[in-house]
């Protein structure tokens, strides 16, 4: 039996970035908050621990409304062995620049394993 890929209310993205690039996804309308009060976006600053990042992360990986998490790299730096660890298709991970750190392909998780897939080492 196939895993159940959308619910009836649609799926979400999730994003670990800092305030500047959150706020875009939120005016944009990515933001959520169910019923329990958890959001679908983590704002990291100066003073979120890597601990925090990491355990926002498992979570969004653990919910069955979330298609893609979105973490920008300056982030997915702070917690690399968790998303390297992450192996399920969904949520699929996809590492974005901000606006104070350019994206560098080189430490892209996913697109070094896609590298490897295709034997371009």
């Amino acid at each position: 039996m196939a895993a159940q890929v959308m619910n009836s209310e649609g799926m979400l993205l999730a994003v670990l970035a800092d305030e500047d690039t959150i706020t875009g996804f939120l005016l944009a309308g990515v933001g959520n908050v169910d019923l329990r009060k958890k959001r679908n976006y983590l704002v990291v600053d100066s003073k979120t621990s890597p601990r925090q990042i990491e355990q926002a992360f498992k979570e969004f990986a653990a919910r069955d409304d979330i298609a893609v998490i979105l973490i920008s790299q300056q982030v997915a730096g702070q917690i690399r062995n968790v998303i390297e660890a992450h192996n399920r298709p969904i949520p699929a991970v996809l590492e974005i620049p901000s606006k104070d750190c350019p994206y560098d392909p080189n430490q892209d998780s996913l697109l070094t394993r896609v590298k490897h897939i295709a034997g371009f080492n």
